[in-house]
C-alpha cells in the first residue's frame, strides 16, 4: 500500500498523465462558454487547475495532505471539505459535476450520489470515473504478477488503498441510481493497453506516448476493451 506521496509523484509520470489526457479528450468540455465546474473530490487538484484556465471551477477535498500537495497555477476556488459542502449549497447549481475515483472511499455512496445531481443545473454533464473490476484484475495478474489479488478483485472483496478502503461497484448501479434524474450520455474505458506494461523507460519517449494515447482514445470507445479497461468513465446528461 503506497503513501499520499507516492501517488503524488504517480501522476507527474507519462502513465499518470495518460490518465488525465483521456479524461479532458473524453469529457470534451467546449470552451467557448465560461461554465461552473464543480470538481468533488479533487485530490491534488490537477483536473481543477486544468479546467480553470476557462472555465469558473470549485475543487472540494477533505484531504490536507492532498491539498497541500496540489496543483495551483490557474485560479480555482478550494473548499476543504466533503458531503457536508455540497448539503450547504442550493439546487442546479453547476454546469458541470466532476467526481474521479472517489465513491469507492465514502461510506455514504447514495448520499453523495444524491447530492451531486441535485446542485448540477439541468442539461448539466456528470462526470464518475470508476474502477473497472475487470481491469483490476488483470493488472493484478498481469502488471503485478499477483493473481491471488486479482481473484479478490473479482469475488469482490475490500482493497485498501492509500486512500482507505476501496469498494467495487457497477456501472449498472451508476445507470440504475440515476436512471429518474439524469440519462447515460457515454461509457468509456481508460487505461486498456499502456497500463499492462511494466517498461516504463519507453513511456518517456514522446512518439510512443502520441501513439499510445491515440490507441488508448480508440479503444476507450470500443465495448469489448471498455470491458477490461482499468478505469471505466461514465458522463451522465442531467434531464
Amino acid at each position: 500500500m503506497g503513501t499520499i506521496k507516492d501517488y503524488r509523484n504517480m501522476v507527474e509520470q507519462p502513465w499518470g498523465k495518460m490518465f488525465y489526457d483521456l479524461i479532458y479528450k473524453q469529457l470534451n468540455i467546449p470552451n467557448d462558454n465560461r461554465n461552473k465546474v464543480l470538481d468533488f473530490g479533487a485530490g491534488f487538484c490537477i483536473t481543477a487547475n486544468h479546467y480553470a484556465k476557462n472555465h469558473d471551477v470549485t475543487a472540494v477535498e477533505p484531504s490536507e495532505e492532498m491539498r497541500e500537495l496540489r496543483v495551483n497555477t490557474c485560479n480555482y476556488t478550494l473548499v476543504p471539505g466533503g458531503i457536508d459542502y455540497l448539503q450547504s449549497i442550493g439546487d442546479n447549481i453547476f454546469d458541470v459535476v466532476i467526481c474521479h475515483n472517489v465513491i469507492e472511499y465514502v461510506d455514504d455512496m447514495g448520499g453523495v450520489l444524491a447530492q451531486l445531481i441535485r446542485v448540477l443545473k439541468p442539461g448539466g454533464i456528470l462526470s464518475i470515473v470508476k474502477h473497472n473490476e475487470y481491469g483490476k484484475a488483470f493488472a493484478y495478474a498481469v502488471l503485478n504478477d499477483n493473481p491471488a489479488a486479482a481473484l479478490d478483485v473479482l469475488d469482490k472483496c475490500t482493497e485498501e488503498s492509500a486512500f482507505g478502503n476501496r469498494n467495487v461497484y457497477s456501472n449498472e448501479y451508476l445507470a440504475d441510481f440515476f436512471a429518474d434524474d439524469a440519462e447515460l450520455k457515454d461509457v468509456f474505458g481508460i487505461r486498456t493497453f499502456f497500463g499492462l506494461s511494466s517498461n516504463n523507460e519507453i513511456k518517456f519517449n514522446e512518439e510512443w506516448y502520441s501513439n499510445m494515447l491515440e490507441l488508448e482514445t480508440k479503444a476507450g470507445a470500443i465495448d469489448e476493451y471498455k470491458k477490461v479497461a482499468f478505469y471505466n468513465h461514465l458522463v451522465f446528461r442531467k434531464k
